[in-house]
């Protein structure tokens, strides 16, 4: 599909920067030419004779009557083939009147019809504007005469192919600007794609060490001695957790002590980090994989941007919930000016929390340090809570 009035091809996108320019020349031009055309006029309708003087006033009424439908069109998008007609209509009659209203030619109807050829270009498509712009240097020939054409004629080719060239270029801009954000959207969007992958991968790979890992390694070392029930039976658990929903945590998910696991990845950073902890109670192995990434990524963020080498890590019960808390003395931020394209707590931390029925909450405030507070509400309620979506 076509539109009428530009020629252009409605898959262009309205909120790019073509669809925007496209859309721009069309509202403007008309509105242009009629302001420019009064203006023209105000000036023609002084060199009018005295004599001719209701004639010049009746000129100048048409050209203000098709001012008003030029700027009623551009503002509203109707009514564009009236504005059309009204454009060439006024164009015809004070070429037609020239040899009464001044010279022959005089420069009102000589400029009045440049003016709206030139804007025909940016309003109209090739097949319409050259037509109607060849009609208009017909109606001021067939007046002044064809002695005329060697200058007028040249004139308005060249200031008409000025015009389309300048509205070429510069959609031509326009559309490269276009490409090269869908380009760079497209590197953008793969790149996500990409970490993501490797995320999961990772943690693919730490659950598969917790699970099928461990279980072969207990065959292996044991060998003859393991009861061949017990080993189907982890199999059967590890495969459960495996091919569970997000990595989410299952009834039969292998349990893990999270005070150890935490303190090994506190032991990867530069942080001095006091660890407190006043429970022993294991959880599922994809919860603690949830719980040690998120605690990392929340001190690789005291390490960036906290000011401070110190934190402390605080694991506890709270009714029958685990709870997990990091706090740190640092310079602290607003977490709502934080860009939503920034998923460090959003998606390391509140998200890979959420995927196993936790829950995780961030405070803070410049000058007075963030705590970081990740929740899990236990067998019985964190199996099938909030989490499953993943991420």
């Amino acid at each position: 599909m076509t539109d009428s009035a530009t020629g252009v091809a409605s898959g262009v996108p309205g909120d790019g920067v073509e669809g925007r320019f496209l859309s721009s020349a069309h509202r403007l031009a008309g509105p242009v030419r009629g302001i420019t055309v009064a203006v023209i006029s105000v000036f023609g309708l002084l060199a009018v004779p005295d004599e001719a003087l209701p004639l010049g006033f009746a000129l100048f009424g048409l050209v203000l009557a098709g001012t008003a439908v030029d700027c009623w069109s551009g503002l509203t998008g109707r009514g564009t083939t009236t504005a059309l007609a009204c454009a060439v209509l006024r164009v015809v009659a004070i070429c037609a009147t020239q040899q009464w209203t001044g010279e022959t030619p005089n420069l009102w109807a000589l400029n009045v019809m440049t003016t709206t050829a030139i804007t025909l270009q940016w309003e109209r498509p090739p097949r319409v504007a050259v037509p109607v712009t060849a009609g208009l240097l017909a109606a001021h020939l067939a007046v002044v005469g064809l002695d005329a054409a060697g200058t007028v004629a040249p004139r308005l080719v060249f200031e008409c192919l000025l015009a389309r060239l300048g509205f070429v270029l510069l959609r031509r801009s326009a559309r490269s600007v276009d490409q090269l954000r869908e380009r760079r959207s497209a590197l953008a969007r793969a790149e996500a794609m990409s970490l993501a992958r490797h995320r999961q991968e990772r943690e693919y790979l730490a659950l598969l060490h917790d699970t099928a890992a461990s279980t072969f390694l207990l065959v292996a070392v044991q060998g003859k001695d393991n009861d061949p029930e017990r080993v189907a039976e982890y199999a059967r658990r590890d495969l459960s957790v495996l091919t569970g929903a997000a990595g989410g945590a299952t009834a039969q998910d292998s349990p893990v002590d999270l005070t150890t696991s935490l303190r090994a990845v506190v032991g990867r950073g530069q942080l001095a980090v006091d660890v407190r902890s006043d429970t022993d109670s294991p959880v599922p192995a994809s919860v603690a994989l949830a719980f040690v990434r998120a605690v990392g990524e929340a001190l690789v963020n005291v390490e960036r941007h906290a000011a401070t080498d110190t934190a402390t890590l605080d694991v506890h019960d709270e009714d029958g919930r685990v709870v997990v808390v990091v706090t740190d003395s640092g310079v602290g931020f607003d977490p709502e000016a934080v860009p939503r394209s920034r998923r460090g707590i959003r998606g390391s931390v509140v998200e890979r929390m959420a995927a196993v029925g936790g829950d995780a909450t961030v405070t803070s405030r410049p000058g007075a340090g963030t705590v970081v507070r990740l929740v899990w509400p236990g067998e019985s309620g964190g199996l099938g809570g909030s989490g499953g979506s993943g991420e």
